[in-house]
Parts: C-alpha cells; structure tokens; sequence
C-alpha cells in the first residue's frame, strides 16, 4: 500500500464459526448468522455476501462512468450478481458474472458504461486476473 493513498473507509467485522458461524460489524449494523451455501441453514454464506457487495459497488461504478459519459442512468438499473464457488481437482475457487441490466439506453451505451464501470469497481479490481468474470448486458 502507498503511503499516500487516502482511506475513504475502513469496513471492520469480526467472525467466528466460520461458514456455521455468526459475523457482526464493530458498529452493530451488520449482525448475521452464516450457514454453508447449499444447506438448509438459517443464515448467508461469503458467496452471497460478496455477490451483495459487488453489486452494489458496480452500481456505483456505473454512475461515475455515466456521468463521465454525460449520460444519464435509468432509475430501475440493476446488477445480478452470480458467485460460484466451484471445486476442481480437489481445489476450492470462485468464479462470478454480472448481469447488468440497463433498461432503455443503447446496447452500445450501456456496453461503454458497463465496460468503465468494469475498470474502476474497486471489487473488479480486486478479483481481476484473480477469478474468471463475466460482465453480461440482459
């Protein structure tokens, strides 16, 4: 980390269980039980969370880039978010897609917001080149 990079926000959560296990923020806002993906558990899984917080990153992603496109968005934009943990030869990994939907604006629009947004979401940045990602238009 470069000594001149600003923190904007530091998210603070302390976990215990693991995926059969219960998260909580230092602030009290996030309180959840955790259960394994797949089960029929009360509570979410990191797939689930991280597919949450993805989405709404790139949401925001895709506003900066409108604007930068001097475009406006439509009020019903929406990010499905997919988060696959998948195993293979005996090794855990995720992959994940987005399916952005931008109802109303041009395929070719949308396809230069969606493609910006991709460049500059702080979650694609961090799983770039680390996990297979698709960036769908539905």
């Amino acid at each position: 980390m470069t000594q001149a990079a600003k923190t904007l926000y530091t998210g603070k959560t302390h976990t215990t269980g693991g995926r059969d296990g219960v998260a909580q923020s230092d602030d009290g806002r996030l309180d959840i039980k955790l259960s394994p993906p797949g089960t029929a558990g009360a509570g979410t899984n990191p797939e689930q969370l991280f597919a949450a917080g993805w989405s709404a990153c790139f949401l925001g992603a895709m506003g900066i880039a409108a604007s930068q496109l001097k475009v406006a968005l439509p009020a019903n934009r929406a990010v499905d978010a997919e988060v696959d943990l998948a195993l293979e030869e005996g090794t855990y990994f995720l992959r994940a897609r987005l399916n952005v939907s931008l109802p109303g604006l041009e395929a070719h629009v949308a396809r230069a917001i969606v493609d910006a947004a991709h460049q500059t979401c702080p979650y694609s940045k961090a799983t770039r080149g680390n996990i297979d990602v698709e960036i769908n238009l539905i």
